[in-house]
């Protein structure tokens, strides 16, 4: 399917620079553009791929102006990143889907599926668990007892949902995901052994949330852990029992969140963070990657880093110093070598 420069254009509100009815099929980064591709710049290192590219079309921000001549034709929108994410739905949301429950595919008889949902081989519906209009559950998907399922969801393939618990609408859940595995909950006997402690909580995602590869949101001990609406998370991230996760918030690969803690609206996690239990993080704030948080952030809208966790302007004054400490511990060797010197003189 084909669509032309005015096209796009009048879809996202921009203005064409260049040929109105320039073509393009299909998609391509802006360094390994092609004919009949359409690419985006937004990030200012790629800038100089714009007068080497291929591709035929380009979408820019609009207050962009090319220093030297371009051979693609441009389309000036407010944010071309988020254009191209409008133009990427459009286009997968043009695709056909596929619809019915496959032979080899397990629904129990007490469960609900929605209409035009899809079922592939192997996938699992559970006891009295319910499944959303629209969803696609791939296979080896599985959907507990009592787990309830919203509209326009996707699970795919080793996705896994436990008993009881609750995904809302338009959720994607990739593979190996897991949402209501047992919390990590042991209480120590006196001869150094551990008893689990039943986990008889549950996991609730809200709308709107998307789960990585390979991540896990455990149940709550009592009560529920909660994912609300928006949120992102990457592969390989840890939600522990009972915490809750605010809306909007986005998480990167190989973050760790402990026990009961909260985590506020709009923030930002960086790879590999890790949270302590029973803390609080105030909403729109920025963890950078690796940095340990060990206790409540209470000022919204700052930006942490390092380990223990400390504010980004303080962070940056001290790694100055950072790189002069095996000299700073030379002098302050000297220093004490003098002093005793001094002192020994006085005598």
């Amino acid at each position: 399917m084909e669509f032309t420069a005015k096209q796009i254009a009048d879809f996202l509100g921009g203005e064409v620079v260049g040929n109105n009815n320039e073509k393009v099929h299909t998609f391509a980064k802006i360094e390994e553009g092609t004919k009949g591709a359409l690419s985006f710049l937004s990030n200012p290192k790629y800038i100089h791929y714009l007068y080497e590219t291929k591709s035929s079309i380009v979408l820019i921000n609009k207050d962009f102006e090319p220093d030297h001549p371009v051979e693609a034709t441009l389309i000036k929108v407010s944010n071309a990143y988020e254009s191209l994410a409008k133009l990427l739905s459009l286009y997968e949301s043009m695709k056909p889907k596929r619809k019915g429950i496959d032979p080899l595919a397990y629904v129990a008889p007490t469960a609900k599926i929605g209409k035009d949902a899809y079922l592939a081989p192997f996938a699992c519906v559970g006891d009295n668990a319910e499944v959303g209009d629209n969803c696609e559950l791939h296979p080896h998907a599985t959907v507990g007892a009592r787990a309830k399922i919203g509209n326009n969801c996707i699970m795919y393939t080793n996705s896994n949902v436990y008993h009881d618990c609750r995904v809302g609408n338009n959720c994607i859940l990739h593979s190996g995901s897991v949402v209501g595995a047992d919390g990590f909950g042991f209480a120590p006997r006196p001869d150094g052994s551990y008893e689990k402690i039943p986990q008889i909580g549950i996991a609730i995602l809200e709308d709107d949330v998307e789960i990585g590869a390979n991540t896990c949101i455990d149940r709550a001990t009592m009560g529920a852990t909660i994912v609300h609406k928006g949120v992102k998370l990457d592969n390989l991230v840890q939600v522990a029992h009972n915490a809750e996760i605010g809306e909007n918030t986005v998480m990167a690969s190989q973050t760790g969140i402990a026990g009961s803690t909260k985590i506020g609206q709009n923030c930002i996690f960086a790879g590999q963070v890790g949270v302590a239990g029973h803390i609080s993080v105030a909403n729109k704030t920025i963890i950078g990657a690796q940095a340990g948080v060990s206790g409540t952030i209470k000022e919204e809208g700052k930006m942490w880093i390092g380990s223990p966790a400390i504010s980004a302007s303080t962070f940056r004054r001290s790694s100055v110093l950072f790189k002069n400490f095996e000299e700073l511990q030379c002098t302050i060797l000297e220093l004490k070598k003098r002093v005793s010197e001094l002192e020994k003189n006085q005598k």
